[in-house]
């Protein structure tokens, strides 16, 4: 679990002070103030050391206690001092990056690992995704110089966030139809899916289909890891937990929502939108006395998910079963439930 450190800004103003120690009490790990290091409890405390002083760390160690060292990254020896003191067992190395950020924290996640935890100075929740990403492997955890309890709630929510996951039920396909050609669009993300997952596509936000990334190998074409070959451009996907948004609308740098068939979800950076004529073919499932419906591509590269594996849609026939997701009836204002508002969609 990555861990959060706070640094209440002397520049936060008292009411924000006061709201920003609440918010760290309940979520954060560990409270720097005044080179105090201490835990959110108060019990446990970290010795804080400003310069490698190999003889002071003996003597922590022999007290049994932990030890935090803060290092200025501003060349290659301040690299070096940060990986000798690595080897001298110190428990946490706060780094600071004057200069560049990525790269030393990449050489240093590499050289230190499983001998000291990295802390990564940080201003804002930006710099944090940044940091806890370095490598893959990512810091493990980060100091967040706190001056607003917003930016603070954006950060918890980042590194402490849980794994969520949407509910898939099986539904019976009750029609199909090929439609002819029509606009397709291809989502390639920046991420490799394994099989099992892909993302959920449909014509109505209240029924959507797990559709499978191009994981499957096949004699004709490679398998396209990053890629869910999405369905008609005018199709509903998930940009995140809580949000639809139209196929048509995505583009480089947005996110998306992955789904892997227990439901578990996660995000994926856009990489690119394709947007093509090809032959397509519609679909309709029921499930709970509802029937649901989309419009995918006609080819068989593009399958659906089942209780057990995936089915090209070519091969789909009445009364198979497919995974859905179902959500609450009611209306979307640019991707947002209203879940009063009365809308019917057919």
């Amino acid at each position: 679990m990555k861990e959060i450190w706070v640094e209440i800004s002397s520049r936060a103003s008292d009411s924000e002070k006061v709201a920003l120690l609440n918010l760290a009490k309940e979520n954060c790990d560990f409270i720097l103030k005044e080179d105090q290091i201490k835990n959110i409890s108060g019990q446990e405390e970290i010795a804080l050391l400003n310069n490698l002083d190999k003889n002071k760390i003996k003597q922590l160690k022999d007290e049994n206690k932990k030890i935090a060292l803060k290092i200025a990254i501003k060349g290659k020896e301040d690299e070096n001092i940060a990986v000798k003191a690595a080897g001298f067992l110190v428990d946490y190395l706060i780094l600071t990056c004057l200069d560049w950020c990525v790269i030393p924290l990449e050489n240093l996640i590499a050289k230190t690992r499983g001998r000291s935890k990295i802390i990564a100075k940080v201003q804002n929740s930006k710099e944090a995704k940044l940091v806890l990403e370095a490598l893959e492997l990512g810091t493990d955890g980060i100091l967040l110089i706190a001056n607003s309890s917003k930016e603070l709630k954006k950060t918890i929510d980042l590194v402490k966030k849980k794994t969520l996951s949407l509910k898939l039920i099986p539904a019976k396909i009750v029609f199909i139809k090929q439609i002819g050609t029509g606009a397709r669009v291809c989502v390639d993300t920046c991420d490799m899916m394994v099989k099992g997952e892909g993302m959920l596509v449909g014509c109505q936000a209240s029924g959507l289909f797990h559709v499978e990334a191009e994981v499957t190998e096949n004699p004709y074409v490679q398998a396209r890891p990053f890629r869910v070959n999405a369905g008609s451009l005018s199709m509903y996907t998930f940009s995140s937990i809580d949000r639809t948004r139209y196929l048509s609308d995505l583009k480089a740098g947005e996110e998306v929502l992955i789904v892997e068939k227990s439901g578990k979800v996660r995000t994926a950076d856009v990489g690119r939108v394709k947007i093509e004529l090809r032959p397509l073919i519609l679909i309709e499932a029921e499930v709970e006395e509802k029937r649901i419906k989309t419009i995918l591509q006609n080819a068989e590269t593009i399958r659906l998910m089942t209780m057990k594996d995936s089915i090209p849609v070519t091969e789909l026939k009445i009364d198979d079963e497919v995974l859905v997701h179902l959500t609450k009836s009611g209306g979307r204002h640019f991707g947002i439930a209203v879940d009063e508002e009365t809308v019917i969609e057919r």
